[in-house]
C-alpha cells in the first residue's frame, strides 16, 4: 500500500528540521507539506509509530510521540500538525485483521489521512457501501497513501463509521484559504461512486481487533494529546523568540526589552504555565501507558484526565503566545513577523473537535462522579 518504504535512514532529525526551516515558505505558499518531505519523516519512523507490532510497527509510547510532534511544531506548526497524524493508524485498529494485513502488506510505513465531516450517507450494497460525497479538513491528504471518509453511525453510540480508500480513489480539492496552519493541506476530498467493501470500513473509536498496548490506549484521547502537542511546540517557539529578542532595543532608543520588569515577568509566567501544562499532559500519558502495558483498561478517570490535560495544554499554549505577543512591540502586526505567524498557528489546536471547551464539562463530570452528557466522551 505505501508508495515508499523506510529502509536504512539517510536523514537525521537535525537535517530534516533544518530543511523544514529552509522550505517553510514554500510549504505555506502552496498550502501543504509535499510527499517528498513526508518521506523524510517516514525514514525517521514517524509513520510506523502507530502501526501494529504484528505488522512491523513500533507502537511508540504516546508520551514519546507527543514529544516528536512538539519538536516538529516548534520548527513549523503546520508540519507538526501533519506529523501528528503519524498517530492516526490507531484509527484503523478496528478493521478486520485480514484488511490490516493487506494495508501493511508492503510494510508498516503507511500514511493515513482522514476527513470525517460532514458525514455522508452511503448506499448499502450486497458487500459494502457505495460511497459518494465531499468531506472537509483532510489534513495531510497530499502525502497520504490511504484516506478515510465519514459515514453515518449505525447504532446509538454516536460514533460514525469511516470508509477507507486508496489515494487514487479520491479526488483532492485544494480549497484551504486560512491563516493558521496554512501548510497543513487540510483540503476537501471528493469520492464519486466508489464501492467500498464492508471489511474496509470501521467505526471511529470502535473496539480494536489488534490486542497490543497502543491499541488499548484511549484512541480519541490520544488524538487530543497529539493535536495539543502542536500548540505546545508553537508556544515553545514563541518563548524562544521572546527570550532571544529581549536584548534588542526599539526604534525609540529605549532600554532593551529584557531590562524591563513587565517583559521579564510576562516571560517567566508564560514559561511556568506552559511547562506546567506540558508536565501534566506527559505525566498522564505515562501513567495510562503503564496501565495498558500491564494489560489493564484505562479507567474513566484516566480517560477524563487525558482529555482534560490535552484541552488545558491547547488553551495554555494559545494563551502563552497571546501574552508574549502583547510584550513584543508593534512590529508583530506585520504579516511576516515570526510572532504573527506563531500567533495564527497557536489558535488552531484549541479549536479542534477533541479539544473544545466542552471537554472541561465532560472531564469535570467524570472526576466528580457525575454522568457526562457529551456523546462518545468515554
Amino acid at each position: 500500500m505505501p508508495q515508499t518504504l523506510a529502509a536504512v535512514a539517510t536523514v537525521t532529525w537535525e537535517s530534516v528540521l533544518a530543511e523544514l526551516a529552509a522550505r517553510r515558505g514554500e510549504f505555506h505558499s502552496q498550502g501543504y507539506v509535499p510527499r517528498d518531505f513526508i518521506e523524510k519523516f517516514i525514514e525517521l519512523g514517524v509513520y510506523r509509530a502507530s502501526a501494529p507490532q504484528r505488522f512491523g510497527g513500533t507502537s511508540m509510547p504516546p508520551a514519546e510521540f507527543i514529544q516528536i510532534v512538539e519538536r516538529v511544531a516548534k520548527a513549523d506548526g503546520s508540519a507538526g500538525w501533519v506529523v501528528a497524524f503519524g498517530s492516526a493508524l490507531t484509527y484503523l485498529g478496528s478493521l478486520p485483521l485480514e484488511t490490516q494485513a493487506e494495508i501493511y502488506r508492503d510494510g508498516p510505513d503507511v500514511v493515513h489521512a482522514g476527513a470525517l465531516f460532514p458525514v455522508q450517507a452511503a448506499q448499502p450494497t450486497g458487500s459494502g457501501y457505495l460511497v459518494d460525497g465531499r468531506w472537509k479538513f483532510a489534513s495531510g491528504c497530499m502525502g497520504a497513501d490511504v484516506i478515510s471518509v465519514g459515514l453515518p453511525p449505525e447504532d446509538d453510540s454516536g460514533r460514525p463509521r469511516a470508509a477507507l480508500l486508496r489515494r487514487d480513489q479520491v479526488r483532492i480539492v485544494q480549497e484551504w484559504d486560512v491563516t493558521g496552519m496554512r501548510a497543513s493541506g487540510s483540503f476537501d476530498v471528493v469520492v464519486s461512486g466508489v464501492e467500498v467493501p464492508r471489511e474496509w470500513t470501521f467505526v471511529r473509536g470502535g473496539t480494536p481487533t489488534v490486542d497490543e498496548p497502543l491499541y488499548r490506549y484511549p484512541l480519541i484521547g490520544y488524538q487530543a494529546q497529539v493535536h495539543s502537542a502542536v500548540g505546545l511546540g508553537v508556544a515553545q517557539a514563541a518563548l524562544e523568540f521572546v527570550q532571544e529578542a529581549g536584548a534588542r532595543t526599539g526604534i525609540t532608543g529605549a532600554p532593551p526589552l529584557a531590562d524591563r520588569a513587565y517583559y521579564r515577568t510576562t516571560f517567566s509566567k508564560a514559561y511556568a504555565a506552559l511547562n506546567s501544562a506540558r508536565a501534566f499532559s506527559l505525566d498522564v500519558a505515562d501513567e495510562v501507558w503503564r496501565t495498558v502495558v500491564a494489560g489493564d483498561e484505562a479507567s474513566p478517570e484516566q480517560l477524563a484526565r487525558i482529555r482534560l490535560s490535552a484541552a488545558n495544554l491547547a488553551d495554555v499554549s494559545a494563551q502563552v503566545v497571546h501574552d508574549l505577543c502583547s510584550i513584543s512591540g508593534a512590529g508583530i502586526i506585520g504579516n511576516s513577523h515570526p510572532m504573527q505567524l506563531l500567533r495564527q498557528d497557536s489558535q488552531v489546536p484549541q479549536l479542534h473537535a477533541t479539544l473544545g471547551q466542552a471537554v472541561y464539562d465532560g472531564a469535570g463530570a467524570v472526576l466528580i462522579g457525575r454522568p457526562t452528557t457529551i456523546p462518545g466522551f468515554l
